[in-house]
């Protein structure tokens, strides 16, 4: 039996940087956490402990900021630029994943006017890219975590086996609720970032809105579908739904009913829906997948 070095890659996590377009007087603000990783031989590196092929960390991390330095644009664009230049530094770099969180910030109503310079943080979702060069080829996977959607009717779930252990009743109207993480990847490399984003958003939204749900798992379906009915330039939608669950409250002890009104919002345990929606005649990139956990 050999013992040998399997896969692996390093890099720099959670880069914190903030950009500020002042060059009007009504600021912007960029705020993002990047991550890079690179891949290829670093064997000796793992073996004998020589360092000769480790553009390190920290160089790695100065890179996030001085790219910063020239604008950001968005974070698929962003991506790009730090993966295509990591992957071709140095001859035995063969790849470089970069992944980026995107924070939203609103600015501030004053007077009923849009402050020139002062936000708000717009809440706990995320926006996400992920940009993997390899082979010489770009792959970009955009996304979202966190948002956080509910119907107040619209869902039911039955029809579904009862064995000794379940005690779930079946119903024809409840509360449907999750926090959604959806990641797509696109077959193209230079789109219109923030349109093809918000589009594909609001095509969930719709989406998740407009279906009425036998199973949270028909809606997430109906989403990833939407999408691709929608935007061509999408391969495939990922999807990973907690069914943040709702129940009805009893209000007998205090001679109360409850028609349909008050809720128990439980946050654990949770039943979680997780999907792939693909076109059948677009060839898988798996590559654009390593390193993004998960998912299916």
């Amino acid at each position: 039996m050999a013992i040998v070095l399997g896969p692996n890659q390093y890099g720099k996590a959670e880069v914190r940087v903030v950009a500020v377009d002042r060059s009007t007087p009504q600021h912007s603000l960029v705020d993002l956490n990047v991550s890079s990783a690179l891949r290829g031989d670093f064997s000796a590196a793992h073996l004998t402990g020589d360092n000769a092929h480790v553009l390190t960390t920290d160089a790695q991390k100065n890179t996030v900021f001085a790219f910063a330095r020239d604008g950001i644009a968005s974070p698929e664009a962003f991506g790009i630029r730090l993966a295509t230049h990591f992957a071709g530094s140095y001859p035995w770099i063969s790849g470089a994943r970069v992944a980026v969180e995107s924070y939203g910030w609103d600015r501030i109503t004053v007077g009923g006017q849009p402050h020139d310079h002062a936000f708000r943080r717009a809440g706990a979702e995320v926006r996400t890219a992920v940009v993997t060069a390899d082979d010489s080829r770009l792959h970009v996977v955009a996304g979202l975590t966190d948002l956080v959607v509910l119907k107040t009717t619209g869902s039911e779930f039955w029809g579904f086996p009862r064995d000794a252990y379940t005690t779930l009743a079946e119903t024809r109207d409840r509360i449907l609720a999750t926090a959604v993480t959806a990641r797509w990847r696109y077959l193209g490399t230079d789109l219109d970032w923030h349109g093809v984003f918000d589009t594909v958003r609001t095509t969930m939204l719709e989406a998740f809105a407009s279906t009425h749900s036998l199973a949270l798992q028909q809606t997430l379906h109906a989403m990833g579908a939407a999408v691709l009915e929608t935007v061509p330039e999408v391969a495939e939608v990922r999807l990973s739904m907690p069914n943040k669950h709702h129940f009805l409250q009893d209000l007998s002890a205090f001679g109360l009913d409850n028609p349909d009104v008050v809720y128990h919002a439980d946050d654990r345990p949770y039943g979680l829906i997780e999907g792939t929606v693909l076109r059948d005649d677009v060839p898988p990139a798996e590559v654009a997948w390593q390193g993004t956990p998960g998912f299916v």
